[in-house]
């Protein structure tokens, strides 16, 4: 049997038993969407404060990717962003993906370059990629971070979560799809570093990986994902 794979948000307030959420919309920010569903819920106004895990919860029918924060009160004045579903003929498409900030104990920063025919060809990325039905996010990441790169890395901490929508954009699949990705972020290291392999089956997304040293990031050809990660990492040293 087929499981159905559903993407939750939920939120905290401090002191309180129980967490308030559900499902994520396609195409909206986690963030935004545990605010929305605690209004409509309970009628309070939060703000996030933290990301507090990312976890996967699964059932012989449903796998679960849910995000869960830390909230608190919102202030006079505070409104969350308006949520506006875009509007698109193509087919939907909705991933739960982990990736990687992944260093070795010299302050090097590990980066994979992404493969022809896949979005983003040419472009330096960060290890990771979709969690598989019924996998932990972190245990997804450290997967795909030894079958991009050939390097066994341990979890440091959990970064951030953010989101993608990008509609029309063509993959392996072969045709335009309407794409929203939720992302969880961990810092990784690397304790013993070697040279950098691809180990994952031939026609993945990978095409090569390498070991940049920080400076040096900065005159690549990165997506987006890499300079969220980097100021991320930055503001948490």
């Amino acid at each position: 049997m087929t499981q159905t794979r559903v993407i939750t948000v939920y939120g905290r307030l401090p002191d309180a038993a129980e967490e308030i959420g559900g499902p994520i919309r396609h195409g909206e920010s986690p963030a935004s969407a545990v605010v929305r569903l605690f209004r409509e819920s309970s009628g309070t106004p939060v703000v996030v404060s933290r990301v507090r895990e990312v976890l996967a919860l699964t059932t012989p029918d449903l796998h679960e990717d849910r995000v869960v924060y830390d909230v608190v009160p919102a202030s006079a004045g505070e409104v969350a962003d308006a949520f506006v579903e875009a509007r698109s003929d193509l087919p939907k498409g909705q991933r739960f993906a982990a990736y990687g900030y992944v260093t070795d104990p010299a302050g090097r920063v590990l980066l994979t370059e992404i493969a022809k025919g896949f979005p983003g060809a040419g472009r330096w990325h960060l290890p990771g990629g979709g969690t598989d039905v019924g996998e932990q996010p972190a245990d997804a990441l450290l997967r795909e971070l030894y079958e991009e790169t050939g390097q066994r890395g341990r979890i440091v901490e959990l970064l951030g979560v953010t989101h993608r929508r990008s509609s029309g954009l063509v993959g392996p699949e072969g045709y335009p799809m309407n794409w929203h990705a939720v992302r969880a972020l961990y810092r990784v290291l690397v304790p013993e570093p070697s040279t950098p392999s691809v180990t994952e089956e031939v026609g993945g997304s990978t095409a090569g990986a390498a070991w940049f040293e920080p400076g040096e990031v900065a005159g690549l050809t990165v997506t987006e994902v890499v300079q969220w990660a980097t100021g991320l990492s930055a503001t948490s040293e």
